[in-house]
């Protein structure tokens, strides 16, 4: 007999339970939750929580009028994930369904990129992407962050005080993409600026301007490599044997860019307010019981970057663990939900909680490059807390704020002060340093997902 929690499972049509069950597990019946709004971005648990409460699958509105399924249950996402003959990935019939100018729909746009592709197109994308970034070195990547970390320090070192995320986890990823993609670095600069305009724009014409600035930093980007190939990803992405086109080739790297981007300045974020915030990490940073690979491992379990994301469309009306779902209906995956479930209260206890957290999400469309982004953020914030090592939050932890929105996991600022450090300065400074690493190691070690780390709700 077939489990009514398996996906596409249904009651039989002449079952009298059949109309009754449709009636009072669609998505149409229930009130949706809204996730978005100053509530949600200061205890977003707390709404998890409450999401719970109907089951698998929980009714949302991500924007006003915009409605979504949201999977918090951990095995359904699992299923949701990994079943890609029940799931599609295009968005573009949903697209109909919703305002053109909806504030989520740059997220949800059908594009002819990775992130959008099923099946055989997915496939040829994907392995542009894994195959491009293999060529990274892992040494020549640290390398490149160090350089990064340090011209941003050099920025605001001689300050005693700075914005740990308008200042430096914002824009470790931008100089990051901009080298890694082959430009150099007095490109920097407008890419930070287009970027920044897109996501702080108070108006409509701002958005457009630092819309199009970003396009030509791209057609530029294109233009130069066309010209003359180089070692970097951009030139590596056009001579695959995949052979994208001229739209595929834009399309990808600006997904690229924007999905590195984002998550991974959120990513760093979150962990160093977590080692600022937390006596088990410091009163220093470099003498605290914990590390910056305990910090991003519980930022990944308990406050991912990405909380809900994943956007699927079911290719058919489908009974999913308990919810009736009709073809196209957007369904979306909570990992932050979904990771709470497991017993995040004891850190290094072997066996707790028993999975694996979804962070990267899973299967064919989990994160081609995580290996890359944890080595970005790990060395971006031990650089960060070997040059300043002193650095400690300059508001109490209670008065942070985190951004609104339905997707990401962010803080507005991180404010820190630190003493101040200068290139007259006796001893290494990041003015002096080229190539050799402060005190502090920057290895690349590998973030375990096996068990959860202790939680700090």
């Amino acid at each position: 007999m077939t489990s009514p929690h398996q996906p596409g499972a249904a009651p039989p049509p002449g079952c009298p339970a059949h109309a009754a069950a449709y009636q009072h597990a669609s998505a149409d019946t229930q009130a949706p939750v809204k996730l978005y709004g100053p509530d949600f971005a200061a205890d977003p648990h707390r709404f998890y929580a409450e999401l719970r409460q109907y089951g698998a699958l929980a009714p949302v509105e991500i924007a006003p009028e915009v409605t979504a399924m949201l999977v918090t249950d951990y095995r359904a996402a699992l299923e949701l994930l990994h079943d890609d003959a029940t799931w599609s990935k295009d968005s573009r019939e949903w697209m109909t369904t919703v305002p053109a100018d909806s504030l989520v729909m740059p997220m949800m746009m059908w594009r002819p990129n990775v992130f959008y592709a099923d099946g055989p197109a997915h496939v040829r994308y994907r392995d542009v992407i894994v195959d491009s970034f293999k060529l990274v070195e892992p040494h020549e990547l640290r390398a490149r962050v160090h350089h990064a970390a340090d011209t941003l320090i050099q920025r605001f070192g001689a300050h005693g005080e700075v914005d740990l995320i308008a200042e430096y986890a914002r824009l470790i990823p931008l100089l990051m993409f901009n080298n890694l993609f082959g430009m150099p670095d007095s490109y920097s600069d407008r890419l930070i600026e287009a970027i920044a305009g897109m996501l702080d724009g108070t108006s409509p014409e701002e958005a457009k301007a630092a819309n199009d600035a970003f396009t030509n930093y791209i057609m530029e980007l294109v233009g130069s490599k066309k010209a003359e190939r180089g070692p970097d990803l951009t030139s590596w992405f056009m001579d695959h044997p995949n052979a994208l086109t001229d739209e595929e080739l834009i399309h990808n790297i600006i997904l690229t860019m924007g999905a590195g981007n984002e998550p991974l300045a959120n990513l760093i974020g979150n962990a160093l307010q977590r080692m600022l915030s937390d006596d088990r990490y410091y009163h220093t940073l470099s003498g605290g019981a914990l590390t910056a690979h305990d910090a991003i491992n519980e930022v990944l379990w308990n406050d991912p970057p990405l909380t809900n994301y994943s956007a699927h469309f079911p290719v058919r009306d489908v009974f999913f663990h308990g919810t009736w779902l009709r073809k196209g209906q957007l369904v979306m995956v909570s990992y932050a939900a979904a990771n709470s479930q497991f017993d995040t209260t004891s850190l290094g206890s072997p066996g707790a909680g028993g999975g694996s957290h979804l962070a990267w999400a899973a299967g064919p469309h989990a994160c081609p490059v995580k290996r890359h982004a944890l080595l970005i953020a790990t060395t971006a914030i031990e650089r960060l807390t070997a040059w300043l090592s002193d650095i400690e939050l300059a508001v109490d932890a209670s008065a942070l704020q985190w951004r609104n929105g339905a997707f990401h996991r962010a803080l507005v600022a991180l404010p820190a002060r630190f003493t101040p450090i200068t290139p007259d300065q006796a001893g290494a400074t990041p003015w002096h340093n080229r190539d050799s690493s402060p005190s502090s190691s920057t290895r690349s070690e590998a973030i375990s997902t096996e068990r959860p780390p202790a939680s700090a709700h």
